[in-house]
């Protein structure tokens, strides 16, 4: 956990934190993480789908670095910040909350709170294959859309930010490829469900 004794407080996103934080910032910083890589390692049964049709979203899975982005908050602002993450974060409890060390882009390094795959969790899905994860993603969804938009929007932003991640990119070409479709070329909506 965050301790208290730091005036700063920094929240380090790797996946849709990045590009959608929903709450207020002071700074914004590209910044890595060593010791830790993004993977679609857990298995969604709530935002990207259910527990009768599983997706999968990210984690920080051991091993690697990540390129993500490391967030300023105000200190006054930071137990509604926290109270906000954890509510996003935990919603069945599959991350375990930490305080991880970054280096920015201007080459210091800071404290971060960031949320890491908790291996012990049902829903920890481990080192799936490219292609099992491409079966999973294609045609899930759940409350917050399907499973293959989440993947888009990723590797979308990535872009965006200047990242190159050739496994999430080929991933997303596989899912594209097994998406379920309609005659009109749509997602089928009942092979979504």
């Amino acid at each position: 956990m965050v301790s208290g004794m730091t005036a700063e407080r920094w929240v380090f996103g790797y996946g849709s934190l990045m590009w959608r934080p929903g709450f207020d910032w002071v700074e914004r910083r590209p910044a890595i993480l060593q010791g830790r890589r993004r993977a679609f390692c857990i298995y969604s049964v709530h935002h990207r789908g259910t527990p009768d049709r599983p997706g999968l979203v990210l984690g920080l899975a051991r091993g690697g670095s990540v390129r993500g982005i490391a967030y300023r908050v105000d200190p006054a602002l930071w137990p509604e910040v926290r109270a906000y993450l954890r509510e996003r974060e935990q919603p069945t409890e599959t991350y375990v909350e930490a305080e991880v060390t970054v280096r920015l882009d201007t080459g210091a390094r800071t404290a971060c709170l960031t949320f890491l795959s908790d291996t012990l969790h049902p829903q920890w899905a481990g080192s799936l294959s490219p292609e099992a994860q491409a079966r999973l993603i294609a045609g899930a969804r759940g409350l917050s859309g399907r499973n293959i938009d989440y993947l888009g929007d990723l590797v979308s932003h990535l872009r965006e930010a200047g990242i190159r991640d050739r496994g999430m990119e080929r991933l997303l070409a596989r899912v594209t490829e097994l998406e379920p479709e309609d005659a009109s070329g749509r997602a089928d909506p009942a092979q979504r469900c």
